[in-house]
């Protein structure tokens, strides 16, 4: 097909999606929990996902499906989000069919039986590590970044050999209706389904038996989410957040500092779940930091952030409440200016803070920045220690030992030295939180290892039958020790 009828194809397929915005989503005209699960798993149990080159069509079939719909998705997150469209590309659309290339380039490797090291005590033998998807799987996807935190995971789901289940945020309402549109008129239910919808959806499917959660959200919800889960032992993975702390000490590149800290900070008003939550800046580098933080601001955004075709605007109103409420604490170092019309809240940096205030207290999740002091790298560690594991944390410096201190000695899900958000997009690094952040990682082999249960077999020959297992055991003790010493 050429560019042209390529493009005239996306062009026809956006238009249809937008006039589908029209209330028709699965979950508002009538479905049934319990049908839609008995469909999937006797789907899944006729053996149809498990093959490699059923899940090799599927992942290509999702990308078509991505890719025809790019101006669909574009104009969904402009609505939800007014997010340009560089912005949606580089970390929505790009971010997923990143995915789907590499689960492609890599099936056939991951899908494939792992021989391990056998054991004296089991001689002759091979031992086996098998890759064997769960089932059911439900994906509860997050408003922030609504098509990458989905998809993104559905990935995984397929590669695995899965059956999914995937409930958007309805926060993300206009993307909701493109994501459903696009999976639901290109895949048969029995093997993927996008049901739409608000809690009561995700309620509704939390009370089945599944056999596999993923949830992408706040701490709050996925503690709701685990106590359901375990109504039926059903393993879950939980993507949360929390206050990701960035460091800058007193040899850090200062003027790149503030570059890539103004880029993660504000990438999508600040709705990133590894944004920088806070700054900890060495005292003595503070007042140069700060000119350089909102030259840089101005560089990106224009003397009015509000007039910038790229600075996105706050989901909602009760989201945009609770931000312009922290502007009531502490001092306004840059920033500040708000717009309740268009939930529009300035790049804004907070001075004179503790620990007691409330900006201080739960994860910001929006365009607003507290900074805080140190003197010394101990001190840095000792204060992010007495609060909940951060999801990520990120370092400014050139001091190799600061950096091996931060790195083994304060604990975090991931992050990244002298840059930001930026870990993420590596395939083969998996992402993931600790404690309060998170259970369970994904991304590129971690997805697939997590929707599959990796089981073992030991493959016994049976030419050889050692007798030393066997009773009667007088006189075979020193010969048990000395097996599992060589073991």
């Amino acid at each position: 097909m050429s560019t042209e009828a390529k493009n005239s194809t996306r062009k026809t397929t956006a238009q249809k999606t937008t006039r589908g915005t029209t209330k028709k989503s699965t979950a508002k005209s009538g479905w049934d929990a319990k049908a839609l699960i008995h469909k999937q798993r006797t789907y899944f149990a006729q053996g149809n996902t498990k093959s490699y080159d059923f899940r090799l069509e599927r992942l290509r079939k999702l990308q078509e499906v991505i890719e025809t719909h790019e101006e669909a998705i574009v104009e969904a997150l402009q609505k939800d989000f007014k997010k340009s469209p560089f912005e949606t590309y580089a970390t929505e659309i790009g971010f997923v069919l990143g995915e789907i290339e590499h689960a492609r380039s890599n099936l056939a490797s991951w899908m494939g039986a792992k021989k391990v090291g056998g054991s004296l005590l089991n001689f002759p033998s091979g031992s086996y590590i098998y890759s064997e998807p769960y089932g059911i799987c439900l994906i509860l996807g997050a408003w922030n970044y609504p098509l990458q935190l989905t998809f993104g995971p559905l990935v995984g789901a397929l590669a695995a050999g899965n059956c999914a289940i995937v409930k958007p945020s309805e926060l993300a309402s206009h993307t909701s209706v493109v994501m459903a549109k696009m999976i639901n008129e290109n895949f048969d239910e029995a093997h993927i389904k996008v049901v739409e919808g608000g809690k009561e959806v995700a309620e509704k499917l939390l009370t089945e038996k599944l056999d596999y959660i993923f949830f992408t959200g706040s701490v709050r919800v996925g503690k709701i989410v685990m106590q359901a889960a375990a109504q039926h032992l059903t393993p879950v993975t939980l993507e949360l957040g929390g206050k990701s702390p960035c460091i800058i000490d007193k040899t850090a590149n200062l003027d790149l500092a503030a570059k890539r800290i103004a880029w993660g900070k504000f990438l999508n008003g600040g709705q990133t779940c590894v944004a920088p939550d806070y700054l900890l800046v060495h005292k003595a580098v503070k007042p140069r930091f700060m000119q350089l933080f909102k030259e840089h601001i101005k560089a990106m955004y224009g003397d009015d952030p509000q007039q910038s075709p790229d600075y996105p605007r706050i989901i909602n109103q009760d989201h945009y409440k609770r931000l312009v409420g922290y502007l009531k604490e502490g001092r306004i170092l840059t920033g500040g200016d708000t717009n309740d019309k268009e939930r529009y809240i300035a790049p804004t940096v907070l001075d004179q803070l503790s620990w007691n205030d409330q900006v201080m207290q739960e994860e910001i999740f929006g365009p607003i920045l507290p900074i805080l002091e140190f003197e010394t790298i101990e001190e840095v560690a000792q204060q992010i220690a007495h609060h909940p594991k951060p999801l990520a944390l990120y370092l400014f410096s050139e001091d190799t030992d600061h950096q091996k201190y931060i790195t083994e000695n304060v604990s975090f899900g991931g992050g990244c030295i002298n840059d930001t958000v930026a870990h993420l997009v590596n395939t083969n690094m998996p992402f993931g939180g600790v404690g309060d952040s998170g259970i369970g990682s994904y991304h590129g082999r971690s997805s697939f290892q997590t929707f599959s249960h990796q089981k073992s077999v030991m493959k016994k020959a049976t030419w050889l039958d050692v007798p030393l297992r066997y009773a009667p055991y007088k006189g075979k003790m020193k010969w048990l020790k000395m097996a599992f010493r060589w073991t």
